[in-house]
């Protein structure tokens, strides 16, 4: 019996040992909860990607912990929207390896980018994205990666720090260089704030898919799936939303600061004005007078207070107006519980929030 059980064993050693190893699934580390989710949702069962942002935390001025830091050093793949966007990354990665893999999502081929004040309502080609925008801001030549245009990952000259083919754009945007102002976030040139367009989250699935599939081609076809179930879900919120929002297109509204351009421009909202240009900013007195004016005259129905800041100014210029102040917004899902579900329940509840007063 024991001549037997060690034949057995000896058998099945051999038969593992000839197999190919089983690649590791990358460990994915993520800036904010939109592109933890989108992620997440591609990489359904076979991994849970990291989530850097604290909760209640704001995605422009984060610092991050140490174990957060040394976390970042260990990813498999870094996915984050870009330097416009959360500087404190940049600052992080800059420190890192060229060799960990990292993709800044608004850099990548095909997404929709508007500069900030831009809500004039484009419209989206059949692949869900804004057909002005797929070649010509986006058609980055300089990587090494054919299966994934717009990703930073030209090891041999710094990832995501190459931004040679933007220089012109940049400069233009007056972004040359990532002079950030407000603790290191503009609110002048290309908004980030893109995620708030679905169609921008749809290209994104796709680009993660394959960037993963790169990294771990042996779930190559469970990435590709799930980004395909991961659209088909964002098209039917897109439907649902844009339903929802429909009938309050025309009603004009005050937000916190400048964040929703996108969402805005998406749906066809009309966006009277915002207390403060960046959520990292005080408003001036002649930017305040103005707006109360703005206010006072009865152009904005609703003033919308914002997830992680003070209502007091919201308040205050609505006093004595008809105007109504609406529930907190939250445009980075800071406050909602991340997960595959975290970038629906963002949506959702940006347009319910905005529905329910402007609907009054």
């Amino acid at each position: 019996m024991r001549y037997i059980i060690s034949l057995l064993l000896a058998s099945t050693t051999l038969s593992v040992a000839g197999l190919p190893a089983r690649a590791d699934v990358p460990r994915v580390v993520t800036d904010i909860p939109p592109v933890q989710s989108i992620a997440a949702q591609v990489m359904g069962d076979l991994g849970q990607p990291e989530l850097l942002l604290d909760r209640g935390a704001n995605a422009h001025s984060y610092q991050m912990r140490p174990s957060q830091a040394a976390s970042l050093a260990n990813a498999g793949l870094i996915l984050w929207i870009g330097p416009e966007m959360t500087p404190w990354m940049e600052r992080a990665l800059d420190g890192l390896s060229p060799d960990v893999p990292r993709v800044a999502l608004l850099a990548a081929a095909g997404t929709h980018r508007q500069n900030y004040g831009d809500t004039g309502a484009h419209d989206h080609g059949e692949d869900g994205h804004d057909d002005d925008h797929a070649e010509d801001d986006h058609g980055h030549d300089n990587h090494d990666h054919d299966h994934a245009e717009g990703h930073d990952h030209d090891h041999a000259e710094g990832h995501d720090h190459d931004h040679d083919d933007h220089a012109e754009e940049a400069a233009a945007d007056d972004h040359a260089g990532h002079d950030h102002d407000h603790e290191g976030h503009s609110h002048t040139g290309v908004d980030p704030h893109a995620w708030l367009d679905p169609a921008n989250a749809t290209v994104w699935a796709d680009v993660i898919a394959a960037e993963l599939s790169r990294l771990d081609p042996e779930n190559a076809a469970t990435y590709a799936a799930n980004a395909e179930a991961t659209k088909a879900r964002l098209a039917a919120l897109d439907a649902e939303l844009a339903a929802m929002l429909a009938p309050v297109a025309d009603k004009p509204f005050v937000v916190y600061h400048d964040a929703y351009g996108y969402f805005a421009s998406h749906y066809g909202l009309t966006v009277a004005g915002s207390v403060a240009l960046g959520d990292a900013s005080s408003p001036g007195a002649a930017r305040l007078r103005d707006l109360s004016a703005t206010v006072a005259s009865g152009d904005a129905l609703c003033l919308f207070p914002e997830a992680q800041h003070d209502a007091a100014l919201v308040t205050q210029m609505a006093d004595g107006t008809t105007a109504r102040i609406g529930p907190a917004l939250d445009p980075s899902g800071s406050t909602i519980d991340p997960g595959p579900d975290a970038y629906d329940a963002l949506m959702r509840a940006l347009a319910t929030n905005l529905v329910s007063c402007l609907n009054g």
